[in-house]
């Protein structure tokens, strides 16, 4: 397979030009911007929120010049409190194309939609140059995540793409798996697989520190729909949760925006730092991708057993379903059916070996079903969190 090259020598798997808004009040006039390029690769992400958050901002940040990223369009309003020079200045640093429109300043909506609109055309052209060079899995950051779980994600998708994992992390491939606040009950088996005594103790606390902040809001990552599904209790979601990462031993703990420093498995801890102050960690599963996607992710492994048809801006989502008759209703929107592992018709390693074999493919180019449908899905909200301690990436050189 092949990348774009950037500057900082990462290779991408998407050449994509992003237009960002950086409050709710120019959200639309970044959205028509967008609107002019319905057949190609430009996408819309921002952050609706006024007030400022040092989280958002390093997101944003990340995702700007994350390798899949080869322009950014910043869109304005102009009082709000989000560092628009500092982040640009970050994507300019990073060497790709980089303008910021500010609509106050820029004549108004028409204007601006039309100025954004000129600027895009010019970076589309501009990145085309952009050389591919040839990309190993090696090379690859993958993550995972599982959303609308029922009673077949546990023994079926999540088991298989765990499969995937320890094939790919074999081949030097990074791979992520998440989330804390649906292990819990799993810290000791997790920390018995740690490279490091060390790292074992902090994936112990970043479960009880999910369990305590659960417990404050006094609502855990359970919903009506995994209830319905078969689901019973938050251990049980918790354990068909956890074998998506698979067998290979954890080489460390990161946090949103914190890249894996080489290849291995890595637990991200999604729960934020200190007292409870904004609400659910995650209020929806592409905020749990977009945080994959700030740690670098390349593609993002998507499981489900009730059905999800979200894909994600920036990085494609590879669906992998668990239900063979959630496969059988929603077959337009899904790429890889482990529901086959529930009826007998495959095994966990072949749906496994499928799946990794269809990272490679997409990573080569080939579409997901989300993205050739236009799904490109985005949300960030405010977090705040301390930097991971030395014991969190043991194997770093």
């Amino acid at each position: 397979m092949k990348g774009w090259l950037r500057a900082d020598g990462r290779k991408g798997i998407r050449n994509t030009v992003v237009v960002a808004y950086l409050v709710e009040c120019a959200h639309f006039v970044a959205s028509e911007i967008v609107a002019g390029f319905r057949d190609q690769d430009v996408q819309l992400i921002g952050f609706p929120g006024c007030f400022p958050n040092e989280y958002a901002a390093r997101m944003m940040e990340r995702l700007c010049t994350h390798p899949n990223v080869g322009a950014v369009l910043f869109v304005s309003l102009g009082c709000e409190s989000f560092d628009k020079v500092r982040a640009a200045n970050a994507v300019d640093a990073s060497g790709r194309p980089v303008k910021t429109l500010v609509i106050q300043k820029s004549g108004g909506t028409r204007a601006t939609v039309q100025a954004g609109r000129d600027w895009v055309a010019g970076a589309l052209t501009q990145i085309a140059g952009v050389p591919r060079v040839v990309m190993g899995v090696h090379e690859l950051i993958v993550g995972t995540v599982c959303g609308g779980s029922d009673g077949t994600s546990g023994i079926s998708g999540n088991p298989a793409a765990g499969r995937a994992f320890d094939l790919l992390v074999a081949e030097g491939a990074a791979c992520i798996f998440e989330e804390t606040g649906e292990l819990i009950g799993c810290e000791e088996i997790m920390a018995a697989r740690a490279i490091t005594p060390e790292l074992g103790q902090a994936l112990r606390d970043s479960v009880q520190k999910a369990e305590r902040y659960y417990a404050t809001l006094g609502y855990g990552s359970f919903a009506a729909g995994n209830a319905a599904g078969g689901l019973s209790t938050i251990e049980e979601k918790s354990l068909g949760a956890y074998v998506k990462s698979g067998d290979s031993p954890i080489s460390g703990l990161i946090k949103p925006g914190d890249v894996p420093p080489q290849g291995g498995l890595y637990l991200m801890d999604v729960v934020p730092d200190g007292e409870v102050r904004f609400g659910f960690p995650n209020i929806s599963d592409n905020a749990e991708i977009v945080e994959m996607i700030a740690s670098g992710a390349h593609l993002t492994l998507f499981v489900t057993g009730r059905g999800s048809v979200v894909g994600s801006a920036i990085s494609p989502v590879i669906k992998i379903c668990a239900n063979p008759d959630t496969y059988r209703a929603l077959a337009d929107d899904m790429d890889v059916n482990a529901g086959d592992i529930i009826e007998g018709t495959r095994s966990i390693a072949e749906v496994g070996r499928e799946i990794r074999d269809l990272v490679v493919a997409v990573a080569g180019g080939a579409k997901t079903k989300s993205e050739d449908l236009g799904h490109r899905e985005f949300i960030l909200t405010y977090k705040s969190f301390e930097p991971i301690g030395p014991a969190c990436l043991p194997g770093a050189a």
